[in-house]
Order: C-alpha cells, then structure tokens, then sequence
C-alpha cells in the first residue's frame, strides 16, 4: 500500500517538534518506512532516523545520501488552513512557546518519504545505495553535527555524493541552484552587556544595560551600512533582547543574540572582529565596570555546491522537467548545517531549492513589485507551501537527481 503523502504532510504540519524533540515526527518516519519493508535506525543524534534502500546490485554502484530535516520554529501559525498548528512546546530556556512548520521541514521529511518509496518500488532499474538521512534539530544548526558524533558515517555506508533540498518562495515548479555557494556560513553569538543595577528613581546610582544595549544594536547595524563595501555580503541581525523584569527596576545586565551571516571565511573573520570592537567599545562608553561576555552559540559553514554534481543535477532536472525549469537563485544569505555530512565524508554536496508558491500568485506579486509584502518567506508565521504541486515535485526532484548518480 502506498504512502498517502498529502494526509502525511497535513498530520506533519499539524503537530510540529522543536529541535531535538522530533519524537512524534520520528515515529511516524520509522512506521512508513518500516511498511516498506525497510530496516531502520532511530535515536541517531538524539532523534534522528536513518534507513538504507540498496538497488540491484548495491556492490556496484555509488553511494548516494539523501537528506531531510525535520524540526519546526517557536513561531504562531497564521496561515488559516484548516490543518494549522495550535500545538505548543517548551525551548531550551524552559518557556512555553508556540511551535509551527514556518520553515517548510515537514515539506522536506514527506518528500524525501517519498522518494524513497519510489526508490524502493523501482530498485530493479539501478545499481548502488541510498541513505535516507531525517535530520533533527537543523534550525540549532546542530543537528548534523550530532549525527555524525553519533558514528552515522562509520555505520552506515560513506556518501560518494550528498543530496538536500529546501522548499523556498519560488513558483511551485521550479528549482533554483547553483554552483559553488548556495548559503551563506553563519554564526549565532550571545552577547550580556554588564551594568548595576538599582531603583528606577535613582538611575545616577546605576549603570543602565537596557541603554547599553539600545546604543549598541544601533551600532551595529553600522557594520553592513557603514563598513562593508556594498558589493559583498554581510547581514548583522539583532533577533533578541532580553532585559529587566518590572518598570522602576534598572537590571544588571541585558542580554542581545546576533545572527550573522557571511559567505566565507576572510568575511566572518572581519565582521567578527567588528561585532567585538562595537560590543566592548559600547560598554566602555556607558562605564561598564565588568567586560562584555560574547560567546558563540553556533558555527555553519558556507553550503557549497561542488561545480561537477550540480552541472549533473542541473541537466537531469532540465531534461526531466523541461527547459527552464531551473534557475541559479542566487546566493542565499540564510545557512545550512546539511554540508556538514560532506564535509566530514570528503564528498561533493548538491543543495537546491525549490518553489512552494502557487504561479499565479508569484507573476501578480512579481509585477507589481510587491513580493517581499505579498509572498510570505520561511519563518513567517503565514508561511505555507501550496500543498500541490510543490509535493510532487518535491519528491520527483530527489528521485531524479539521484537516479542521475545511480547506475
């Protein structure tokens, strides 16, 4: 029997995990997966599940991984479909948060599903192995990362290539990639600005962090407008400020998360340098008695695509979906975590994307140059994918880039 894809995705959709949470969702990979006849692993990197498809002759033929992520974001879902989440979770800080599908995994894990049964219903037709990776906790950029401190490369067969996939506001239809990088490299620093604390009356007896801080994120913007040729790339983003706890207390310390992104290594290294300079400059100027702490809460490399593979996937969707089906989209500034696994197995990587947005709605959008107001992105809370064809293509773009590579 047949996986009923679009009932999977609603169920998906509906009840979203946070990162290293995917219990649920682990679940129900490993049951249809399992009704394949497949073996599976799960608990790998925590809450991770991995299965291995071989083809004919599995001995002589490549190793071709495929991966999905699988986790959601602590955002409230607006979208109004009537399999919208309402389901709540608990983040890393101990709060309750709403928690939704703003990124599209779900879209990925149904996908890849499948793929791999198509995979596993034509395996007659090609020679090699196929590794379906479901990856956890991919928005801490740490999920990867714990796959492979779990041993995932030395238990199951090395990749020879890495295929992944992100559902993007594109029209459904088409797939943007491109050689060389595809995503930006990426930081997440933490930053607590030191003060003293006091009486909101008497604020000439303390040190305020909460204006530390407001000087501060207006300085850093000043890194991309100020000192950043306008030619390269570099984003500084200020996502969180948590400070005091009542209106006529002046807390002792405030505390800032930064996003930064870049799209190599010469670049991290200046805008890092930057982050600090502003950060401890800022403090000293408000009379900080105690140095800014600045730690690093995650570190993505550049998702970099090797020049050869994406020639080759480039070709197979084009001959398999039609000229112009495929566009270079341009480097996109977000990260990935997904080129750790081919980094780590010295294995070229193929990352693309592809469009969730009905055609209709994007051309409108698109002449009347009103796309970044009217076409919710990923990590919007009305941010939804068209059910079809994005699901469709989502799984056919994975069966055919990996028959390109499979004898």
């Amino acid at each position: 029997m047949s996986i009923d894809l679009e009932s999977l995705y609603r169920d998906l959709h509906r009840h979203p995990e946070l990162s290293f949470q995917e219990t649920r969702t682990a679940g129900v990979i490993v049951r249809h997966l399992t009704e394949l006849g497949l073996e599976v692993e799960e608990g790998v990197g925590r809450t991770g599940v991995v299965t291995v498809v071989h083809g004919a002759a599995p001995g002589d033929g490549p190793v071709v991984w495929l991966r999905a992520d699988m986790d959601a974001l602590p955002v409230e879902e607006h979208t109004g479909l009537d399999y919208a989440s309402t389901a709540r979770g608990v983040d890393p800080s101990g709060a309750e948060v709403p928690v939704m599908h703003a990124c599209g995994h779900d879209m990925h894990v149904a996908a890849l599903l499948g793929a791999v049964e198509r995979l596993v219903a034509t395996r007659e037709e090609w020679s090699g192995t196929v590794v379906a990776v479901f990856q956890p906790a991919e928005e801490y950029g740490a999920g990867s990362r714990a796959m492979i401190t779990d041993g995932v490369l030395e238990r199951y067969p090395r990749p020879d290539i890495v295929l992944g996939q992100h559902v993007t506001p594109l029209p459904a239809g088409v797939v943007g990639v491109r050689p060389g990088t595809q995503m930006a490299a990426s930081d997440g620093l933490s930053v607590v600005l030191h003060g003293r604390g006091g009486h909101g009356s008497r604020p000439q007896s303390t040190i305020d962090p909460v204006v530390m801080a407001a000087a501060t994120v207006m300085r850093l913007q000043t890194i991309v407008s100020r000192e950043t040729d306008p030619r390269d790339v570099a984003v500084v983003t200020v996502g969180s400020i948590h400070a005091g706890l009542k209106n006529n207390i002046i807390p002792a310390e405030a505390k800032l998360e930064l996003s930064l992104r870049y799209p190599d290594d010469d670049a991290r290294d200046r805008v890092l340098e930057k982050v600090e300079r502003i950060v401890r400059a800022e403090a000293m100027a408000s009379g900080a008695e105690q140095t800014p702490t600045i730690s690093t809460d995650h570190t993505l490399p550049p998702t970099i695509n090797d020049d050869e593979a994406t020639a080759r996937v480039t070709s197979a969707f084009e001959r398999h979906f039609g000229e112009g089906s495929v566009v270079d989209p341009g480097m996109f500034t977000g990260s990935e975590d997904v080129s750790w696994f081919a980094r780590d197995a010295g294995a070229p990587l193929v990352f693309w994307f592809w469009g969730g947005v009905d055609p209709l709605a994007y051309a409108e959008a698109a002449a009347a140059g009103t796309l970044e107001r009217d076409i919710p992105t990923n990590h919007s809370p009305f941010y939804a994918p068209v059910l079809q064809p994005t699901l469709s293509r989502g799984v056919e773009n994975l069966v055919v880039a990996a028959r390109e590579f499979l004898a």
